[in-house]
């Protein structure tokens, strides 16, 4: 249809985004997205029918008139017709835009907005800490395969860093490909061998999660930790929960009718945590400060506990667990269900896992009940 300020005026919002062609002038459109926002656009291609499409905005319908949006497509279009690409001056500016400016933007207008609290203090210590000075001053059209291999290699004996480190790489090049400062395709990140990673399983055995305990009380007698520490170790052992979910659980979190904590966000989104009589006690005898919206609280007033792992390295080291996490905690929570029978969806369930595979690593830990049948139909046949 030809594009005129009554047939602009007259399209309503869709529930995609959807483009909109002039009948007069060919590459001429509209953009309207599902908010309702149209903004008009000149299509071309540079080097012919197999050449490169791009695409020109050249305003929000209303700031710009529908009359203005065609002269201004009729100018570019015969720029184009000329072999004149009305982005190169653009291009230039963007590959002049060097790799550390670009990983800042790419921190504050996708990191930021787009991903959990969470994963973003983790890709903000990782572009800041392992992505070195030399790579960021490098304009972000030269850096190569190679750069990224170098990083990998210099973390060999971080394994799991490393890999990290290469994944928030992978994703901020593709952010760079869908903004047009590199071209497509282009993800220097493709084809960097990650390391093979250990998955790490250790749990505790009755002997040692009982003298666990009995470490726990007497760090609570001497004061070898703040009775938040201390509590927020045994909620831990309670309730299998991922360190963060307790750490930064709030009393209003906790619905004591139903005897649940309801997480507004966890690693896999909102998420459910069923109590048990020993955590409710736990929660129960936490001291409640005022002005404090925190179960677990802090040394600074208003907050939470910012890092459990010093008390947690005093405690572990008097248990004699001096190899033990704290996720090992949730590790246990874990295989002491497995060894109790219960099934893997349940369990699952309980940790909050978005994926079987995740809570399939526990299934080797039901060997017992496994053994003790094939004993019994070995005894069967035998009669």
């Amino acid at each position: 249809m030809k594009i005129t300020k009554r047939n602009v005026d007259s399209q309503p919002p869709s529930d995609k985004t959807i483009y909109l062609w002039d009948s007069e002038i060919s590459g001429f459109g509209l953009k309207i997205l599902p908010s309702g926002r149209k903004t008009y656009l000149v299509q071309y291609r540079i080097g012919g029918r197999k050449g490169r499409t791009r695409r020109v905005t050249i305003g929000v319908h209303g700031t710009v008139t529908t009359e203005q949006a065609r002269r201004e497509a009729k100018t570019l279009l015969a720029k184009v017709s000329l072999g004149i690409d009305p982005l190169a001056d653009t291009d230039k500016a963007k590959q002049a835009s060097t790799t550390g400016e670009l990983l800042q933007k790419f921190l504050t207008e996708y990191v930021d907005v787009k991903l959990s609290p969470r994963t973003q203090v983790e890709y903000h210590a990782i572009i800041r800490l392992k992505v070195p000075h030399s790579f960021k001053r490098k304009y972000i059209h030269d850096i190569t395969r190679r750069d990224v291999s170098l990083i990998h290699q210099a973390m060999s004996d971080m394994p799991t860093r490393a890999n990290k480190t290469v994944m928030v790489l992978f994703k901020f090049f593709n952010w760079c490909e869908e903004n047009e400062y590199r071209d497509d395709f282009t993800n220097p990140c493709r084809h960097v061998k990650k390391y093979k990673e250990e998955a790490r399983q250790r749990f505790l055995s009755p002997q040692e999660q009982e003298g666990l305990r009995q470490i726990l009380r007497i760090a609570e007698q001497e004061n070898l930790a703040t009775p938040y520490a201390i509590e927020a170790i045994r909620m831990l052992m309670f309730t299998g929960a991922r360190l963060r979910e307790i750490l930064d659980l709030k009393w209003a979190y906790i619905n004591w009718e139903l005897e649940i904590l309801s997480l507004p966000i966890s690693k896999t989104g909102a998420k459910t945590i069923y109590l048990n009589p020993q955590a409710i006690e736990v929660l129960k005898r936490t001291p409640r400060q005022k002005d404090n919206p925190y179960v677990f609280c802090g040394v600074k007033q208003g907050q939470p506990i910012v890092n459990l792992q010093k008390p947690w390295r005093r405690i572990r080291a008097m248990a004699n667990l001096d190899d033990v996490r704290l996720h090992d905690l949730r590790h246990t929570f874990a295989s002491v269900a497995v060894i109790n029978g219960m099934s893997l969806p349940i369990i699952g369930g309980l940790l909050g896992h978005s994926k079987p595979q995740t809570t399939a690593r526990y299934a080797h830990l039901a060997a017992a009940p496994l053994r003790e049948a094939a004993k019994l139909i070995g005894q069967q046949i035998e009669k």
